[in-house]
């Protein structure tokens, strides 16, 4: 169930029920010369609607809007990066639950895929403060269940994102294109530490590291079997 195609009284009804509301979130930013800008949002939102399919009849579970937008700043070297200030993203956040919760709605979930650094410290802190659950992938017992390109670091539109945007929305993917990349193998949190805080700077000369060539739609599905896990599994503790 999506929140915002419901009307007034249906959501009064999801508040009145107990509903878990899901807000997904992600970022427009470059993905390769292959995948969409908004792949962080696909994902996040592909989680979010299997999350709600799975737990029909056991809870309510609406999807709010995504917020498409982030704090973005190491694709600022490449066309359709469009970043936000870490103050805006703690504002809309903080905005939207703290509106979310006066009407009564005590159970949400923010569910990222964009984890730039400073993107997520926003969202630990604002879900935090808002008394919100925040589903954080990077915490090695979720990324143990995602794989080895995604245990690796490799994985901003490798074979891990690219499958799971194939599984979801295929005709936004470049196939041909990416079929023909190279692996880049970058170990992005290591690169982070050691203070590259941009794509090309990392070795990421086409915005992209792993390999998206080995992608596939059902290796996609696989990944958001685990990822719709582990989300049913937060919506179930909150």
């Amino acid at each position: 169930m999506r929140f915002a195609e419901v009307t007034s009284p249906q959501a009064g009804a999801l508040r009145d029920q107990g509903a878990v509301l899901l807000l997904p979130v992600g970022a427009v930013e470059p993905h390769g010369p292959h995948a969409p800008l908004e792949t962080d949002t696909i994902i996040s939102m592909g989680m979010c609607d299997r999350a709600a399919a799975a737990l029909e009849g056991e809870v309510p579970v609406a999807v709010l809007p995504p917020l498409h937008y982030g704090v973005t700043r190491y694709g600022a070297a490449f066309p359709g990066a469009v970043s936000i200030r870490e103050e805006t993203l703690h504002a809309l956040v903080t905005d939207v639950l703290a509106s979310l919760r006066e009407q009564g709605f005590e159970r949400v979930v923010v569910v990222n895929n964009h984890f730039e650094p400073e993107h997520a410290e926003v969202l630990r802190r604002a879900t935090a403060e808002a008394g919100a659950a925040y589903l954080d992938l990077v915490r090695r017992r979720y990324a143990e269940r995602l794989g080895e390109e995604f245990r690796s670091g490799a994985c901003h539109a490798g074979r891990y994102e690219t499958s799971l945007v194939l599984a979801d929305r295929p005709a936004l993917v470049d196939r041909e294109r990416a079929g023909a990349l190279p692996a880049v193998p970058v170990d992005m949190p290591a690169a982070m530490r050691d203070g590259r805080t941009d794509f090309v700077a990392m070795g990421m000369e086409d915005a992209y590291c792993g390999a998206p060539a080995e992608a596939s739609a059902a290796e996609g599905e696989e990944r958001f079997a685990a990822l719709t896990e582990m989300l049913v599994e937060a919506i179930r503790a909150c």
